[in-house]
């Protein structure tokens, strides 16, 4: 399985750097694979099996986890040292993670979502900040910066459980539940931290 993952974090990667240069990828909308429900799936060219879910999953959270990205890289010229350490931890952990996500749908022969964004196309995900929490998240510095940093990210959290907790209860492929399963700890982890921190 460690072998597997590696692979799936190298191609993910290969990808995240393809779709950067070049600015397109798959369709965010259109990603899901041709079964229903919990019905497996086996593509020809990898033979993976997986199902709808798995594919909602993967395209869902990497763009749920860019967005986590995004709010970390603001905290280095605007938080405190605790806000600071704590956005590089939140970083450090969910890039690795879009990778292996990413490599996901490409050996499943699904797309990658096109774009991060913060957006109405990605209103309806839990814990998704709008364009206009991101802007206030930006504009503010010091003792503000980061009680609304950790007041945006408390529910960015936890907006990821209960998305991965949707792939623990119905997803097939055994790598995507046991990151599922991964996320759910860390981030409940993280949440305690982050309301002692408030």
């Amino acid at each position: 399985m460690i072998r597997t993952m590696s692979r799936r974090a190298l191609v993910g990667g290969a990808l995240i750097l393809t779709f950067a240069a070049s600015g397109c990828g798959g369709g965010h909308g259109s990603g899901h694979s041709s079964g229903t429900g919990s019905t497996p799936v086996s593509p020809a060219a990898s033979g993976a099996v997986f199902n709808e879910t798995d594919v909602a999953f993967a395209q869902h959270m990497v763009v749920h986890h860019q967005q986590a990205v995004e709010m970390s890289t603001l905290a280095p010229e605007r938080a405190g040292t605790e806000v600071k350490e704590l956005a590089a931890k939140i970083s450090a952990a969910q890039g690795p993670e879009i990778a292996t996500m990413t490599g996901f749908l490409a050996e499943w022969g699904q797309p990658a979502p096109e774009t991060a964004g913060h957006g109405a196309e990605h209103a309806t995900m839990p814990g998704m900040m709008s364009e206009e929490q991101m802007a206030k998240l930006a504009a503010s510095s010091g003792p503000a910066f980061d009680e609304l940093f950790l007041t945006m990210m408390i529910d960015h959290h936890a907006g990821a459980i209960t998305m991965a907790q949707g792939e623990i209860d119905g997803g097939v492929d055994p790598e995507a539940k046991a990151l599922a399963s991964k996320i759910v700890a860390d981030q409940r982890a993280e949440i305690a931290v982050m309301q002692a921190m408030r």
